[in-house]
């Protein structure tokens, strides 16, 4: 038995002898273990515990050569319990059994508490981590657990919810230059007693190369070390070029089933995403090295061509498909070129998630009750003559620019905006038109409702009319953009003006400044509370930054101080009924200066049912009366040039008729002659004689329909001297 024992001692002091310089540095106390220092640092939970001796259920999880194993060991020192260890690689369920049963034997005999510490425990298949839970869970023994892999995925749910988790991180240089220092001088363990001298370059290699692992550092030094010759006086010096041999051969971290497969293509992707092509080249490489199947590589640069660069670079898709049959094509090692050109592709070029928008269409399909098709979207050829089906398309490609307004979305869902264009590449281009588009499709039902109050205010439901509306919706998107076109025509902008709408009912009529002011802003004064809802839906689609200030009500709302360069907008019929040009321009008065332009767009009626009929027969006596009560109702919207020109302002008016067609038939007559209407309303007591007349007239019109003028007024002003002179004396008053 002595003989035994001195043979055993021996082989130990063997053992330790020749074992690698990393296991002999492996530090035996806390005050020798480097780093960690987030677990670990006095005061800190692990490290009280450990101290204390009151170590509980533990699982260390980190990267290889972090210190895992030796914290283990350094417990065990620690610990007046029998510390145990078992490797999940070689041992089964009857090895823990084993543990187990001496585990209960020492606890009932000798009140003897067990630590067990498993290495890899993710390497214990579910049967081996369930026949271990049980002894867990009472008491039997202490499970000190270490893997590489995150335990969330790869431990047993029950024993990780019983366990501590601690993460260790790879080590910080500093760390791992103290461990060189201290494998340099330590006589004991390390080359103390050998006359070593390792170089600043070499030592800082090493120290990058190693990326935080102790265990490959000590290595690679020992490397160098053992297989350097000494000079004449014993000394072995360390230089870059040893360094770099010795430390050439390191294994990547890279295991294609563990977290590091996937860190380190989340961390290749997100590189990508965000444009650092030097990062995205590294992962990349750090892939291939680990022997990364470079199909799984395009794959994943597939998908980033349609998340995240999407329609900024439509061709990122097309490049990478080309990309990826060439490698097809090549193969190993060529295949690398394309596979490399790809990658710099994807991370060089610009950036897009607006796709998102898909899935947010997606939702709306599934939250939102059925949605049918609206039935001019309907396909026409089957039952479209019975029920309207396909009734009122529109043509795209017979308008100007290949689109018109149309209604697309189902009507519960007018307005809703799923693709937010970014403000990059190819949709960057694109990004200005699409929001004009989507603003005259948005504003067309409003512009209309204030450009034919007598029409669409009120009357009886009327299917034929309502489809004539529909139409004329259709119309009023090119038709606000012609408008839109001639309000701002010729305007020379400074990106720090400031621009005030009048009478917004819609974005569109700011869209221009917009564009064009992102320094100076627009000022949207809105006629209605559903006015502005209606606006603030709508810029939803603009940058934060462009978005303009929305404010409801009248110019009283500004603020006392605040001027604009630039005041313009648009009134409609309805509008012209309420205003009073005289206070109006007093009140802008207030808020101009010497160098502010106005631009106002005014829209009327030129005649009423009367005097368009008058207009397209012969005269007709018994309508006479009715068309003086017309004419004195529109004659009383004073033009605006009239009213600025007469308080001092300078300008040039331009005026030019639109005519619209009215449909046929008497659905027209009861919309327009219907009890409260705005037309009844307008015109007061009307003779029942001449009413039914009227009505006649109506319903007797050709298949050519009625049509009813509209003039356009745009008056461009500038203050005179006089009218600056006069702002200055109430300003000292």
């Amino acid at each position: 038995m002595v003989n035994q024992d001195l043979f055993a001692f021996h082989g130990e002091q063997q053992r330790r002898r020749l074992a690698p310089l990393a296991d002999r540095m492996r530090p035996r106390t806390l005050e020798e273990f480097e780093g960690q220092q987030g677990i670990l640092a006095e005061g800190r939970l692990l490290q009280r515990a450990i101290k204390a001796d009151r170590v509980g259920n533990l699982i260390l999880h980190g990267p290889p050569g972090v210190g895992k194993t030796t914290l283990a060991r350094i417990v065990a020192n620690h610990t007046r319990a029998h510390f145990s260890n078992l490797n999940a690689v070689l041992a089964g369920v009857k090895d823990l059994r084993a543990e187990v049963d001496a585990a209960q034997q020492r606890l009932e005999r000798h009140g003897l508490r067990t630590i067990l510490f498993i290495d890899e425990v993710h390497r214990f298949n579910s049967a081996q981590q369930d026949a271990l839970l049980p002894w867990v869970e009472n008491g039997t023994v202490t499970l000190i657990g270490a893997t590489t892999e995150n335990p969330f995925f790869e431990v047993n749910k029950a024993l990780v919810s019983r366990s501590r988790l601690f993460r260790l991180l790879p080590l910080e240089p500093k760390d791992l230059h103290q461990l060189l220092q201290r494998a340099l001088t330590d006589q004991d363990r390390g080359y103390g007693e050998r006359s070593v001298v390792l170089d600043t370059d070499a030592a800082n290699h090493l120290v990058d190369v190693a990326g935080g692992d102790a265990r490959s550092l000590l290595n690679a030094l020992e490397l160098a070390v053992e297989s350097s010759e000494p000079t004449t006086d014993g000394t072995i010096a360390i230089n870059l070029a040893t360094a770099e041999e010795s430390i050439q051969q390191r294994a990547v971290l890279y295991d294609k089933q563990g977290d590091a497969h996937y860190d380190t293509i989340s961390a290749f992707i997100k590189s990508l995403r965000g444009s650092d092509a030097d990062a995205a080249l590294f992962w990349l490489a750090r892939m291939v090295e680990a022997g990364e199947n470079p199909r799984f590589i395009f794959r994943r640069m597939l998908i980033a061509a349609g998340e995240d660069i999407g329609l900024a670079d439509p061709q990122a898709m097309v490049v990478v498909e080309a990309c990826a049959a060439a490698f097809e094509r090549v193969g190993l090692p060529e295949g690398l070129y394309p596979l490399a050109q790809a990658a710099l592709y994807l991370a060089g070029t610009e950036k897009s998630n607006s796709i998102l928008g898909f899935f947010d269409a997606l939702k709306s399909v599934r939250d939102a009750n059925r949605q049918d098709v609206p039935p001019h979207l309907r396909d026409a050829n089957r039952d479209g003559d019975a029920f309207g089906d396909g009734v009122g398309y529109r043509y795209p490609h017979a308008y100007a620019d290949h689109w018109v307004e149309q209604q697309y979305l189902p009507t519960a869902l007018q307005g809703e905006v799923f693709w937010q264009p970014g403000a990059l590449g190819w949709e960057g281009q694109r990004r200005e038109r699409m929001g004009a588009r989507r603003a005259a499709q948005l504003a067309a039902a409003a512009e209309l409702a204030s450009d034919q109050p007598l029409l669409l205010s009120s009357g009886p439901d009327s299917p034929g009319l309502e489809r004539w509306i529909q139409r004329q919706l259709g119309q009023e998107g090119e038709r606000l953009h012609q408008l839109r076109k001639r309000l701002w025509e010729g305007v020379s902008w400074q990106r720090h003006d400031r621009v005030l709408i009048l009478g917004a009912r819609s974005l569109i009529w700011a869209l221009d400044p917009l564009q064009a002011v992102p320094e100076g802003g627009v000022t949207m004064l809105c006629n209605s509370t559903d006015d502005r809802h209606r606006i603030e839906a709508q810029i939803q689609l603009l940058d934060p930054e462009l978005r303009p200030q929305l404010l409801s009500g009248g110019l009283e709302t500004l603020q006392a101080n605040q001027a604009f360069e630039w005041i313009g907008g648009r009134f409609s019929t309805t509008d012209l009924q309420q205003l009073n040009w005289t206070d109006l321009e007093h009140q802008i008065q207030n808020h101009s200066h010497g160098d502010t332009t106005l631009r106002l767009l005014t829209t009327r009626a030129e005649a009423g049912p009367a005097g368009a009929l008058l207009q397209a027969s012969s005269s007709d006596a018994e309508l006479e009366t009715l068309l003086q009560k017309e004419q004195l109702w529109l004659a009383a919207q004073t033009q605006a040039h009239h009213v600025f020109e007469a308080e001092g302002w300078s300008g040039s008016q331009d005026s030019w008729l639109e005519t619209l067609n009215l449909p046929w038939g008497p659905d027209l007559a009861d919309r327009w002659l219907a009890e409260g209407s705005s037309y009844r309303v307008a015109m007061g007591t009307i003779d029942p004689t001449v009413l039914t007349l009227l009505r006649q007239r109506l319903e007797g019109i050709g298949r050519s329909g009625l049509r009813l003028p509209m003039r356009h007024e745009l008056f461009i002003g500038r203050r005179n001297a006089s009218v600056n002179q006069r702002n200055a004396s109430t300003e000292k008053a």
